[in-house]
Formats: C-alpha cells, sequence, structure tokens
C-alpha cells in the first residue's frame, strides 16, 4: 500500500483533505482547482455546484485549444462544464469541510489556500486492431490535494 504525501508545505493552523487515483481528467480537474483557489468554503460549494448543473462555466486557462468560448468568465474566454472532475472535488470539499469541523475551525472563515491536482497512476489498456496489432487506450488517474485556513 503506498504511502502518500501531500504537495503542500505550509505553516500555521490550517486543515486538509485529499482524494488519490481518482478517474477523472487531469486537465479538467486541474482547471476545477484553479477556479476554487481562494474561495471561501461555501462560495466553492456554490460554484461547482452550478458547474455540476451547467449553470456556470470553468475557465480553462492552460488548456484551451479547441475550447468552445463562454460568456461570464471574468477575462477569459475559453470554458467548460466538467461536471465529473466537479463531482470529485465537491466530494473532497465535503471531507476537508468534515475535517475543519472535526478540528473546531470557524466554517464561515475558511478560505481554500491550496488546490492542486495533478497526475496519478496509469492504467494500460490496448485496443486490438486489424492484422494482429493494437493500440494504446491509456488512462491516466488523478490526485486531488484541498488545504484550508481561518482568513
Amino acid at each position: 500500500m503506498p504511502e502518500f504525501g501531500y504537495s503542500l508545505k505550509a505553516e500555521g493552523e490550517y486543515v486538509k483533505a485529499s482524494a488519490r487515483e481518482v478517474n477523472v481528467s487531469p486537465k479538467a480537474a486541474r482547471e476545477v482547482c484553479k477556479a476554487i483557489k481562494g474561495l471561501r468554503l461555501d462560495d466553492a460549494r456554490r460554484f461547482l455546484e452550478e458547474v455540476i448543473a451547467m449553470k456556470r462555466a470553468v475557465p480553462f486557462r492552460r488548456y484551451k485549444k479547441k475550447v468552445g468560448h463562454r460568456s461570464g468568465l471574468q477575462g477569459f474566454y475559453a470554458g467548460r462544464y466538467p461536471v465529473k472532475a466537479a463531482k470529485a472535488v465537491l466530494r473532497v470539499l465535503e471531507n476537508l469541510e468534515a475535517n475543519a469541523e472535526f478540528k473546531g475551525m470557524d466554517l464561515d472563515r475558511l478560505v481554500i489556500f491550496h488546490a492542486a491536482a495533478y497526475p496519478g497512476m496509469k492504467i494500460k489498456d490496448y485496443f486490438p486492431r486489424a492484422f494482429g496489432r493494437s493500440s494504446p487506450n491509456f488512462r491516466t488517474l488523478v490526485h486531488i490535494e484541498l488545504a484550508g485556513r481561518e482568513k
């Protein structure tokens, strides 16, 4: 069983939560984490629920080639509705909230200061083709980390 660490090196009182080896898109998970970083807990929850309901788009800042334009992105033109990634980040956010409540922190003043998604293990699969050949069909799993502190 692997022992997972955190990419976070912070000082002071904070709370953290993570999900490991989640089967979502690494690019979409990265953009969702970038969008909720710096938000309060209830604002981040509302944002993710609106993304899941496809009412609000996530701005795609790095992975924006051939991505359609969306209105209301405040300075960014490309955006999508990554529902699966938003559901995974919402589960980690609920875990973060429970950890903060257990530590006795004030949930109204809790701000997400670290939100990261980075690639994990690859699931390797091969699709059989004609004449005895095969094509790779790899799937990258994702680690999602959130950390918050009282503001």
